[in-house]
């Protein structure tokens, strides 16, 4: 049977984060939709992110009267209105004008940190004082040792707490749709660029006001004067670590004063090792699907890493999340928070800062019913009583 979604553009009448990744799809540019949407090679991994939800069952307990559910959890020391991050994403100005900012106000107003990415659209310096907030910053730790100091100290000049470091990329993945939508670096084929033409209302708002979004936190790095999309691409593929160590993670665990946090690890014997390393924060993660093909999803690590080091650092998780359930799931399996990316992404698209917002929306709603059908009085609560595999 053929189930049925939400056929026009409104994102105000999404009901399901499928809704909102329809209307993206409707509202974008093939090329960068495919940016958003797309993984590795077969997309295995990207498949198997979603499909890993469905191994595991409820055991819901009835008649325990749980009484009004309970988001709220503390992460590194603050308060979280519900067990949830918006993940780093690069180049989110594809999508809507300045969508780093966009995300960032609508995590801050639903009480959740945002993540800014290396690759973002927008300064950590500007982001800070423009949305003030719990912002997390990511890091690409490039082999040059001296850019990489200069975005820690800058990092922390903006007043982040939250350093997350990314381990999984010592070289990008082989995105396949990426390249058939290019005819070269940056320069999009001829069947792209009628696609575009046919998409005008995106056009309008995201090329022609200010033409292709930059990488500002990376201009002080390149060229005097030259700053476009493309040198700055350039500059990031050519500065790509390729012999990053846990040498390079102790150097800046011993640089940065505050909370530190590994991302794009998918082993037990890793995570032990980011422990010895004094980092605070692990995130199980496969890169969304975008790097290693055939990768297994991190939900299915979680058990053997909680068991082992749940108790030693702060035990995250990401990869094709789109339904409050998922997120519980996450956390009845030793999670203490879930980093959310395609999921709010497909809202920026769909409707800007109020359509991210409309899909927080969503997944809290999904979730605040759900602890209640599982008799479960709020996220804090939850544990292996509740699921089965």
């Amino acid at each position: 049977m053929s189930r049925a979604y939400y056929r026009g553009t409104d994102y105000r009448r999404a009901i399901t984060i499928e809704d909102l990744r329809r209307i993206a799809r409707r509202r974008l540019p093939n090329f960068s939709f495919e940016y958003l949407e797309g993984g590795a090679e077969d997309e295995v991994t990207l498949r198997r992110n979603r499909a890993v939800f469905e191994r595991f069952g409820w055991l819901p307990r009835a008649l325990v009267g749980a009484g009004p559910p309970d988001l709220g959890t503390e992460l590194f020391g603050k308060p979280l209105s519900m067990p949830v991050v918006v993940a780093p994403t690069g180049f989110n100005g594809l999508l809507w004008p300045q969508g780093d900012v966009a995300l960032a106000r609508a995590a801050t107003a639903a009480g959740i940190p945002f993540t800014l990415s290396t690759a973002g659209n927008c300064s950590i310096k500007r982001l800070s004082a423009t949305v003030p907030g719990n912002l997390w910053y990511q890091l690409y730790a490039y082999r040059d040792e001296t850019v990489v100091d200069r975005l820690i100290d800058r990092v922390r000049e903006a007043g982040c707490d939250v350093l997350l470091v990314t381990a999984d990329a010592p070289v990008l993945g082989a995105r396949e749709w990426d390249q058939r939508n290019y005819r070269a670096p940056m320069k999009l084929s001829v069947p792209s660029i009628l696609d575009v033409l046919a998409h005008p209302r995106w056009l309008r708002n995201v090329m022609i006001p200010h033409g292709a979004p930059t990488f500002e936190n990376l201009t002080e790095f390149l060229p005097p004067g030259q700053y476009s999309a493309l040198i700055g691409a350039k500059y990031s593929f050519s500065q790509i670590n390729s012999q990053l160590s846990w040498r390079d993670i102790e150097r800046i665990r011993g640089r940065w004063p505050g909370k530190l946090v590994v991302k794009g690890l998918l082993c037990v014997e890793d995570a032990r090792r980011a422990v010895e390393a004094g980092v605070d924060g692990i995130v199980l993660s496969n890169h969304g699907g975008r790097q290693l093909d055939g990768a297994v999803s991190a939900v299915e690590l979680l058990p053997a890493v909680a068991a082992e080091c749940g108790e030693k650092l702060t035990l995250m998780v990401d990869g094709g999340f789109r339904r409050g359930t998922d997120v519980l799931k996450a956390l009845a399996l030793g999670a203490d928070a879930v980093l959310l990316g395609r999921s709010v992404l497909y809202g920026l698209a769909a409707g800007g800062e109020a359509g991210a917002a409309h899909a927080l929306g969503l997944l809290r709603a999904e979730m605040e019913r759900a602890l209640l059908l599982l008799g479960c009085p709020g996220v804090k609560e939850l544990g292996r009583h509740l699921i089965t595999d």
